[in-house]
C-alpha cells in the first residue's frame, strides 16, 4: 500500500491531470463531444502504452547505454526538479498554453491526440523518468503490479479529466488550478531532490 501510494502521488503530481484539461479544453474547442472523447482515450492509451514500454524494458535501455541506475536517478532528479520549478513558478502551464496555442494556429492539425496530448504533455520525460526511477528502486512482479496499478489509476484519471475539461474548468476555475500547480510543484521538487540524493548515496557509498 504504501508503494502503491507513493507512485500514484509521484504519477498525479508529474502527469498532472487537473493541469492537462484546460489545454485540451481549448485544443478542441468546437469539437463534438465524442469526438474529443474519443481524442482523450486514444491520447490516454498510446502515453499509457509509453509509459508500460519504460517501466518494462527501461533498466534494459540502460544497460544497453552503459547508464548505471544510480546515474539515471541523478538525472532523472535533476530533471523533475526543474519540472517543479516550472510549476512553483507557473512556467510548465505557460509552456503547454504556447504549445497549445501553436497547434490551434495551424487549421491542417486536427488530432491532437497523439502530439502534444500522448507526447509530451502525459507520456513526458518527466513521466518517463520517474516510472524508471520507481521501477529501479526493486524488483519482482508484486512491485512492478503495484507501480502499473498506480499508473493505471492515474491515466483513468487522466482520460476523466480530459473528457471533462470543459465542465471541470468551469469548477476550478484558472486560481484554483494555479495554486494546487504551485503546491503539487513544491512536494514534486523534494521528490526530486530525494531522487538525487539515492543517487549520490549509491553512486559513493558502495
Amino acid at each position: 500500500m504504501e508503494l502503491f501510494i507513493s507512485s500514484l502521488i509521484t504519477f498525479f503530481v508529474v502527469i498532472d491531470p487537473p493541469g492537462c484539461a484546460p489545454i485540451y479544453a481549448g485544443l478542441t474547442a468546437g469539437v463534438p463531444g465524442h469526438h474529443a472523447r474519443a481524442m482523450a482515450l486514444r491520447a490516454v492509451l498510446v502515453a499509457g502504452a509509453i509509459l508500460v514500454v519504460f517501466a518494462l524494458f527501461g533498466q534494459d535501455i540502460l544497460g544497453a547505454l552503459h547508464i548505471s541506475l544510480d546515474s539515471f536517478r541523478i538525472a532523472g532528479g535533476i530533471m523533475l526538479f526543474l519540472i517543479a520549478l516550472e510549476m512553483v513558478f507557473e512556467k510548465r502551464t505557460q509552456r503547454r498554453e504556447d504549445r497549445a496555442q501553436k497547434l490551434l494556429d495551424t487549421p491542417e492539425i486536427e488530432d491532437v491526440s497523439i502530439f502534444p496530448m500522448a507526447m509530451p504533455m502525459i507520456a513526458g520525460p518527466g513521466s518517463i523518468a520517474s516510472i524508471m526511477l520507481l521501477m529501479s528502486k526493486g524488483h519482482g512482479v508484486e512491485r512492478t503490479l503495484v507501480i502499473l496499478a498506480a499508473l493505471g489509476t492515474i491515466l483513468l484519471m487522466t482520460y476523466a479529466a480530459l473528457a471533462l475539461a470543459g465542465p471541470l474548468m468551469r469548477i476550478l476555475g484558472a486560481r484554483i488550478e494555479a495554486v494546487i500547480t504551485r503546491v503539487l510543484g513544491v512536494l514534486l521538487a523534494a521528490l526530486a531532490a530525494q531522487f538525487v540524493i539515492d543517487g549520490l548515496r549509491g553512486s559513493f557509498i558502495q
